[in-house]
């Protein structure tokens, strides 16, 4: 698939076909390009955790434990999925590969960032991700585990301390589902986000 259609075809899959689990070399493809994302001072500060059969239903007894009930056709879906990758940030490395002798810096002072590289790093591999899945033609969909179940599904998963959860990406063949309401907001346009030269300044 041309890279155009792959970035035009993108958008948030939530219902999949139970009954089709992801093959496992396009799992393997996922993740594989996933790694091929930039990373500041190469740091690859990242790491995904799989979750597939009885793993994936560990992760929904406790993600899922009370669902308000406006999410609950959200959810029914999502759990569909038959593969879901947990992808997790990882600041202590970056913070000690910028203290490393080729960087130049003598301390792991996290002031120095004028952005948490470890976030955006980790979510542009994601982004990759859920790229590939559409060239592979199925979908997915990157949604935040519920703030208040991260330190019990990092326990239950044996996350070591530091790693912080960005997002799960579920992954699956396509099933009919509704698209967001969100949609309705409309795309943005360049020229009501894209600065010329100067902030306010548009092109005509």
């Amino acid at each position: 698939m041309e890279f155009s259609e792959v970035v035009r075809r993108r958008r948030m899959v939530r219902n999949y076909d139970p009954d089709r689990p992801v093959p496992a070399e396009i799992r393997e493809r996922i993740l594989q390009n996933g790694l091929r994302a930039p990373s500041g001072g190469f740091t690859q500060g990242w790491a995904f955790l799989t979750l597939e059969g009885d793993d994936r239903e560990r992760y929904w007894a406790i993600a899922a434990e009370s669902v308000d009930e406006k999410y609950v056709e959200w959810v029914t879906g999502l759990r569909r999925a038959p593969l879901l990758i947990f992808a997790f940030a990882h600041k202590d490395a970056y913070l000690d590969r910028y203290a490393a002798p080729d960087k130049g810096r003598t301390d792991r002072d996290e002031s120095r960032w004028a952005a948490p590289y470890w976030y955006i790093d980790t979510g542009m591999a994601a982004l990759l991700m859920l790229q590939t899945v559409v060239d592979e033609g199925l979908g997915a969909c990157l949604f935040g585990p519920p703030a208040d179940k991260v330190d019990r599904l990092k326990k239950e998963f044996g996350v070591p301390v530091g790693f912080d959860p960005i997002g799960v990406i579920s992954v699956g063949y396509r099933a009919p589902d509704r698209r967001s309401p969100s949609l309705k907001r409309g795309r943005r346009s360049t020229a009501e986000v894209v600065h010329r030269g100067q902030w306010g300044q548009h092109a005509e």
